[in-house]
């Protein structure tokens, strides 16, 4: 956990709901949560990419939301396929805007978080959308809102570029591809860091 981070328990559907939370000095613009990869492939909110994408988004005045899905670190239950997770997500969301405000949020993620991200997008009003190696191979992803910023390597291996191409292509979605970058963004955290920034200032 980063320092400074603070933990929280929410409860959800299937018991307590890990978080790392991230606060900004004074009044939070709004609540950013951040989803990690497939819990069942060693994702965590301790994850490189997801700690990136939460400090990008504090430093641009959010309070920023990192759970940890089902089975994972000291969230209860286990793996669901998807469907538990979207709705541990909608709880932390909604726990989360009843402290930080209820302004849309930014929703963001890595990979199988990315996904569980869009779905959950189809069912609330947000903000922005952060998709960073969107796993569009693995799981059923829907069609996001206009704006979405998604973030792809170019030699990601586990998600390979020319899909993300092909499900961004007939919604006309720009994704802004890193040279070189691998899925975990190896040495080009900053890269992805500064993305972010720049494009939700």
């Amino acid at each position: 956990m980063r320092p400074g981070s603070r933990r929280e328990l929410v409860a959800g559907l299937a018991g307590r709901i890990e978080c790392a939370v991230d606060a900004p000095q004074g009044e939070p613009r709004g609540v950013a949560l951040v989803a990690h990869p497939h819990p069942l492939y060693g994702g965590t909110l301790d994850n490189k990419v997801v700690q990136t994408l939460a400090r990008a988004l504090l430093e641009l005045g959010y309070e920023s939301w990192r759970p940890n899905f089902r089975g994972v670190g000291e969230s209860a239950g286990a793996y669901d396929e998807g469907r538990g997770e979207v709705e541990d997500l909608a709880t932390v969301l909604a726990h989360a805007q009843a402290r930080a405000g209820s302004a849309p949020p930014v929703l963001a993620g890595f990979s199988f978080g990315a996904a569980m991200q869009a779905r959950l997008a189809s069912r609330i009003k947000a903000a922005r959308l952060v998709l960073v190696g969107i796993a569009v191979n693995h799981f059923e992803v829907p069609a996001v809102p206009p704006g979405s910023l998604v973030i792809h390597g170019e030699k990601d291996d586990t998600v390979p570029l020319a899909e993300v191409l092909a499900w961004a292509e007939p919604q006309e979605l720009p994704v802004v591809v890193l040279p070189g970058a691998d899925h975990f963004f190896h040495r080009r955290l900053h890269l992805l860091r500064a993305i972010v920034r720049h494009h939700l200032r």
